[in-house]
């Protein structure tokens, strides 16, 4: 395993994810002030929003496209193996809502406390099972 790699992947990851609080903030306070949704509800619609996001910046720029995925279906595995880190995500943020009168209030901690929960696991399963190139695509019709 190269660890300079796994290191600049890590690190660019990272700093997507970081943009991504922004992206997930904005879409949450949109859904939740502009179309009358409550936080819980708006919650799932900004991860949703921010998940493509950083699926298309990941894709990009940190791993690259695996060569022969169609992209609507490493978008699914991405948002597929990233579920499991937006369960972790969206629990923290929703114990947090459910608790902390100050996240109650400003949401945007709870956002961003369930984003830095998620994001080691959602490196690793994009990594492993939506950017790999180490086998060929099983659903590719080259394979």
């Amino acid at each position: 395993m190269d660890l300079r790699l796994l290191s600049r992947q890590f690190g660019s990851f990272g700093l997507i994810g970081a943009v991504a609080l922004f992206v997930d903030t904005a879409l949450l306070y949109g859904a939740v002030l502009l179309l009358g949704m409550d936080g819980y509800s708006g919650r799932a619609l900004s991860w949703l929003g921010a998940a493509t996001f950083t699926w298309y910046l990941n894709r990009r720029f940190t791993f690259g496209s695996a060569p022969g995925v169609p992209m609507a279906l490493q978008w699914l595995r991405f948002l597929a193996a990233n579920s499991v880190g937006g369960l972790i995500n969206y629990g923290v943020y929703a114990a947090l809502v459910a608790t902390s009168p100050t996240v109650r209030e400003w949401l945007v901690l709870g956002v961003a406390a369930g984003s830095l929960s998620g994001l080691v696991a959602n490196f690793f399963l994009s990594r492993r099972f939506v950017f790999s190139r180490s086998k060929p695509d099983r659903f590719s019709p080259d394979s």
